[in-house]
């Protein structure tokens, strides 16, 4: 349910200064082009600075210096879009269920259970496992052996954990992801492929957020780790003995495949893969659908496949566009050299 604020209680929230009338409601959210009465909106893109004067939004969040003369009542901060994301969770705050824990909820005797927590219908918490103070566990989750969770942590509807994975405080994990099913571990016996056992396990650092329908592959031995704060998209598939940074992007359908180093603060665009046993240094970011299969030692931006730096991949595709041309006076070249030749010869 949303819920009405002032645009003063709104700026005491996100520490901004009001221009206009500080008593107007505020109930909603929206995009600036769609905002009506009672919707507050933000400009953090200077481009869309043209459809201010024409929002219907009651208040608009805008940065420090910009031009106030457009009769719209503004809340000036540092950083709009950021601000934007505070008032989201005043007026949208997270629907969570009850703190109890439903009858058809399936705890075992030997499970630890901690205060004001949240289980819903049809989960199920195996012997061993330890759910701490303030979690909330959706319908249809799976907690496996000697899992644990972490403080205020989230795991949305059907889930599965699987045994000994170790998640941190705060962590989000949304619909259907599975966290520690098997690495993809084969040995070659003749001509069949023979299992090699998973012994390890995943452990996941406090405050990272994991998308839907993500995979996270327990270590062959060892662990396979998510650094704190880092965040993962949708349909990612994260490889056995994998170690990721701290406060990381990792963005839809990304495959990491087994034993790579990931550092902090690095950005892996969709449709990105990476090659096993390499690492990615510190602060890179890899453009959308490249193709890592060498180590990264030196923060920057890369794209292609293989990846190289991203002014060569601009420049290279520059060339590429005009193959075609350069193909046509290359036979000419070849035709008029051939004519030379000839009369040479002659």
């Amino acid at each position: 349910m949303d819920r009405e604020k002032t645009l003063e209680e709104i700026a005491d929230v996100v520490g901004g200064r009001v221009i206009g009338d500080g008593s107007v409601k505020v109930r909603s959210v929206a995009g600036i082009e769609d905002a009506s009465e009672g919707d507050i909106t933000f400009v953090s893109n200077p481009r869309y600075l043209k459809y201010l004067p024409e929002t219907a939004a009651s208040a608009v969040i805008v940065a420090e210096g910009t031009d106030a003369a457009c009769g719209k009542n503004l809340l000036v901060v540092k950083d709009p879009y950021l601000a934007f994301a505070a008032v989201l969770e005043v007026l949208k705050p997270v629907r969570l269920p009850e703190r109890a824990i439903h009858p058809k909820a399936e705890i075992h005797p030997r499970a630890r259970v901690g205060r004001n927590v949240a289980i819903q219908a049809y989960a199920v918490v195996e012997e061993g496992a330890r759910v701490s103070d303030g979690v909330v566990i959706f319908p249809g989750v799976y907690v496996g052996p000697d899992v644990e969770i972490g403080e205020d942590s989230i795991i949305y509807a059907n889930v599965s954990i699987r045994e000994s994975t170790r998640i941190g405080k705060r962590v989000i994990i949304h619909c259907n992801s599975v966290i520690g099913s098997d690495g993809f571990g084969y040995a070659r016996e003749g001509e069949r492929h023979r299992k090699i056992p998973q012994t390890g396990i995943v452990r996941i650092e406090d405050d990272v957020e994991i998308g839907a329908s993500v995979t996270i592959d327990r270590a062959t031995m060892g662990e396979t780790v998510i650094g704190r704060g880092t965040k993962i998209d949708n349909l990612v598939q994260i490889a056995h003995n994998v170690r990721i940074g701290e406060d990381s992007i990792i963005v839809a359908q990304v495959g990491v495949s087994g034993s790579t180093t990931i550092g902090s603060r690095v950005t892996l665009a969709g449709q990105t893969g990476v090659a096993g046993h390499i690492s990615i240094a510190d602060d890179c970011v890899v453009g959308a659908k490249s193709g890592v299969t060498n180590d990264i030692r030196k923060k920057g931006v890369y794209t292609g496949y293989p990846v190289i730096p991203h002014a060569e991949w601009l420049r290279a595709q520059g060339v590429f566009a005009r193959l075609p041309e350069i193909r046509k006076r290359l036979l000419e070249l070849e035709r008029r050299l051939d004519e030379i030749e000839k009369t040479k010869g002659g």
